[in-house]
């Protein structure tokens, strides 16, 4: 078993546990952590008829009372409207702060579970099991918890830090293809921003016989940039490459259609190939990205223009005064931040 610890200060710090067949033993890796005597065990629609009964019966067993809640799975569920009603559901069912939340589930069930910690009585632990190849490499690590205004994605949520993370590959078996390369989007950036020799691996096509190895790369990189900078004063924010165009186009279809991975392969090609352009960024390399995008099923383009893509980034959590924070590559496993200001961001773009 893959083991790591992400230690942001001396009050906090995530435990991280990465093995095939691991869900088997959650029960005992919680117990084994926590004196806590209540547990809510939130899920979702999609989740929860696979995994639920069988983590709450190990819960059970191991002398926690259990209390569940299951929210419609998908992107629309992650608002304020839901994340009152998790609360209230904590209230409701008598969790004290000594108790703990779990987090069954992908980024969008991670994000909101950890947010309603974060807020009910001012903070109480939880536990992120991750179910989907994105929240296993990506959105399960480092303590990002948030949910989606109409004004944009994430505008609303706080930093806090899972206690522990329980990451069992064995369960992405039961994602659908599509899931499975929305995943594959935030790999890539890891590969992009961070390593290259994780990119080239993605390049020769080798994923499920190297899938553990990949996912630990991953959540490896992301640890020590959490470590780094919890709250994204500056390194953090190299693991938004590509979402700022992303979180645009997610938002021009309303958080559904385009899901997170295929926005932000987008993402990555647009501000790439501008990137390119300039002059900044190795030549070749938006088509070495799009290449890597097709061999595993993302989307590379879309069709609202840069213009309209462009306009929806008015809310971006990364802008300023004065312009936004753009994440840039110089070459493939090599990232910087590159402020543009407003009136250059078409420019940038190639947009007139």
């Amino acid at each position: 078993m893959k083991e790591f610890s992400v230690n942001v200060s001396d009050k906090s710090r995530s435990n991280i546990y990465i093995e095939n067949g691991l869900l088997a033993g959650a029960g005992k890796i919680i117990k084994d952590n926590f004196n806590s005597k209540k547990i809510a065990l939130i899920s979702d629609t999609n989740v929860y008829p696979l995994y639920g009964e069988k983590i709450k019966a190990q819960l059970e067993n191991e002398g926690f009372e259990v209390f569940t809640y299951i929210y419609p799975a998908g992107e629309a569920s992650k608002n304020t409207r839901e994340l009152v009603k998790i609360v209230e559901f904590m209230a409701e069912s008598g969790l004290t702060r000594e108790d703990i939340a779990v987090a069954l589930g992908g980024g969008v069930c991670g994000d909101m579970v950890g947010f309603a910690a974060s807020v009910f009585l001012r903070g109480i632990e939880f536990v992120q099991i991750p179910t989907s190849l994105l929240a296993q490499v990506d959105s399960s690590v480092g303590g990002k918890t948030a949910v989606d205004l109409p004004q944009g994605k994430n505008l609303c949520g706080a930093f806090h830090q899972p206690a522990i993370v329980i990451i069992d590959p064995d369960v992405l078996s039961t994602l659908s293809e599509h899931f499975f390369s929305d995943g594959m989007g935030e790999v890539i950036k890891y590969g992009c921003i961070k390593s290259a020799s994780l990119f080239e691996l993605l390049e020769k096509g080798n994923v499920e016989e190297n899938l553990t190895d990949i996912i630990t790369e991953c959540v490896s990189i992301k640890r020590q940039v959490v470590e780094n900078d919890e709250k994204e004063h500056g390194e953090r924010a190299l693991l938004n490459f590509g979402h700022t165009c992303g979180h645009a186009i997610e938002k021009l279809y309303n958080y559904e259609t385009v899901s997170h991975g295929e926005a932000v392969g987008i993402g990555m090609v647009m501000i790439t190939r501008a990137s390119e352009k300039l002059g900044i960024t190795e030549k070749g390399t938006t088509d070495r990205i799009i290449k890597v995008l097709e061999k595993n099923n993302l989307k590379t383009y879309d069709t609202h223009s840069d213009k309209e893509i462009i306009s929806a980034m008015s809310a971006d959590k990364k802008r300023t005064k004065t312009g936004i924070k753009f994440v840039m590559i110089d070459k493939i496993g090599s990232s910087f931040i590159n402020p543009i200001k407003y009136e250059d961001i078409n420019k940038t773009f190639g947009i007139d």
